[in-house]
């Protein structure tokens, strides 16, 4: 029986209800069974005076339970063993029609089933009231992380397609109390809503069963936030606009020097295309973390910024590698590493936003002031710079591709946002392209189309779940990246490969200026008269002028 061999080695806690029965029924029939086999060895002893192995007697017993006849041993003289036997009989009929419908019916006749009986025990879990976007890949990012969770779902057939593809899901309305107590409400820790107009009602239902609820809410507009606030959800998070602030974010890497523009330590981004043999390698692993010149200074996966990228993150196809070194260098690596598109940080003096909707209007919101932004959207009830299709060439000419550092495409409709993606990259080869799509599945589409960079709210959105169960924040602002010159004398003695090893602090050694020359070979030993040149986020950076920089 599958369901019996899915139990093997399991925990009873980790047990859902049906299978906690089949354990009761299993070792309820063995129990049963031994205790007939015993009494009725010791009747044909001490009764019938006919005295046997309690093999036979285990046999005898067997066959008589199942129906299938009695063997040598009838007929029975005394009215003790007669009625013994009797009494087996009935027991096996009941175990029958038990077997019947716990086993046979469920398991081969595919007979509603409860879905109730299907969940483990659940304590400090997550409730999910309805999910829109994709389903699998949510659930499948909390087992991955092995958050315990039930997902309540209005739509039967839905709620039972999941249920029989092992995720923690029930069919209900998680408007009704009932069916949040169902899913053990009063007993979690978080609450994800995801349900439109019905979220307040979910949300008041659900702090009545338990106050000390931790509720999330996902929201189309940010205009709905105070008010879901009032009905008491703690965070409210819109993944339109929240993917529209990272891809402003990411098209504005900012960069500060503390020394002339001069020198020969470059930075660049170094973008893993679908086609790239860096495509699932590890950071550890890749010829860019293990060249000897060029320091890994942070890195874009699946929409955040690490500064600095762990040895374990592994290289996905949208993953941005910002890396320091000689030009000379970077522009070598790059010309290696087929699949793989490199390009210089700079500040970016003109972006353009296409599709000015909520999540246009938070990209052109968190673009600096000193950036130009042009944004287009065919309504002019949002109020955009170009009224217009951006599937029309004319329309991308008209907002000056040629001279735009970025294009940040934010359209409603993936199908719109891949044909908008192609045609600006046949317009422009230098433009970098960032967008958001829907749909995870589209994702490859928009890079073969022509994008360096793509978020998908499906995926975004799990993530965020993911990361709310542990308290911390997703999509927090970008931290600059700064370049700084220090007293090389902490690292006096040690090679430049040893200043680089901890990557766990926040900040990096690029490389050593000794005879003013940048030398970053990871082979040179640091002298006390030499100047490092250190990489890292705003507070890495203050943190190591303020205790290495002064030791």
């Amino acid at each position: 029986m599958r369901e019996l061999r899915d139990i093997e080695g399991l925990h009873p806690r980790d047990l859902t209800k049906r299978q906690r029965l089949l354990v009761l029924f299993v070792v309820g029939l063995v129990s049963v069974v031994l205790f007939y086999t015993g009494i009725y060895n010791w009747g044909m002893r001490a009764l019938e005076n006919r005295p046997q192995s309690v093999f036979r007697s285990f046999q005898t017993v067997v066959e008589t339970m199942t129906t299938t006849g009695y063997g040598a041993d009838s007929p029975w003289a005394t009215p003790a063993m007669n009625v013994l036997m009797v009494t087996i009989q009935v027991t096996g009929v009941v175990i029958g029609f038990v077997t019947l419908r716990v086993l046979v019916i469920p398991l081969f006749e595919r007979t509603p089933l409860n879905l109730d009986d299907r969940l483990t025990t659940k304590n400090d879990h997550v409730v999910i009231a309805e999910y829109q976007r994709d389903t699998d890949l949510l659930l499948d990012e909390l087992e991955e992380l092995d958050i315990d969770y039930v997902l309540i779902e209005s739509d039967d057939e839905e709620a039972k397609r999941l249920s029989d593809d092992g995720y923690q899901a029930i069919n209900g309305d998680p408007e009704d109390r009932d069916d949040l107590e169902r899913a053990d409400i009063e007993r979690a820790s978080l609450l994800i809503t995801d349900a439109a107009d019905r979220t307040a009602s979910i949300v008041l239902t659900a702090l009545e069963a338990n106050e000390e609820l931790r509720v999330v809410s996902f929201t189309e507009s940010t205009r709905r936030e105070a008010a879901l606030a009032e009905v008491g959800v703690d965070r409210s998070v819109a993944p339109h606009a929240l993917i529209g602030q990272r891809l402003a974010e990411k098209a504005t890497i900012p960069l500060s020097r503390d020394w002339s523009d001069e020198d020969e330590v470059d930075v660049s981004e170094i973008l893993v295309r679908r086609d790239s043999p860096l495509h699932g390698v590890r950071v550890r692993d890749s010829p860019i973390a293990n060249h000897p010149n060029l320091t890994l200074v942070a890195g874009w996966f699946h929409g955040e910024l690490r500064l600095p990228p762990s040895p374990d993150d592994e290289l996905a196809p949208d993953t941005v590698l910002v890396v320091a070194g000689p030009e000379s260098e970077l522009d070598e690596i790059t010309n290696e590493i087929a699949g793989v598109r490199s390009r210089r940080i700079r500040s970016p003096s003109q972006i353009i936003v296409a599709g000015y909707g909520e999540g246009g209007t938070a990209a052109a919101e968190a673009l600096p002031e000193d950036v130009s932004v042009t944004t287009i959207d065919e309504s002019a009830e949002l109020d955009p710079d170009i009224v217009g299709d951006v599937t029309e060439p004319e329309t991308l000419r008209e907002a000056d591709t040629d001279d735009a550092s970025a294009l940040i495409v934010t359209v409603d409709d993936d199908s719109v946002a891949l044909l908008t993606i192609a045609i600006a990259r046949s317009l422009s080869s230098g433009i970098e392209i960032l967008a958001r799509v829907t749909d995870r599945e589209k994702t490859k589409p928009a890079f073969r189309a022509g994008a360096d960079y793509v978020l998908s709210t499906q995926q975004i959105s799990a993530r965020l779940v993911a990361a709310e169960v542990y308290g911390e924040r997703v999509m927090a602002p970008t931290s600059q990246i700064r370049l700084i010159q220090a007293d090389a004398a902490p690292f006096a003695g040690e090679s430049l490969a040893d200043a680089r090893r901890n990557t766990e602090r926040g900040w990096t050694v690029v490389g050593v200026e000794r005879d003013g020359t940048v030398r970053t070979d990871e082979r040179i030993i640091i002298e006390a008269d030499d100047e490092v040149i250190v990489a890292g986020s705003d507070r890495a950076i203050q943190q190591f002028e303020r205790t290495v920089a002064t030791s």
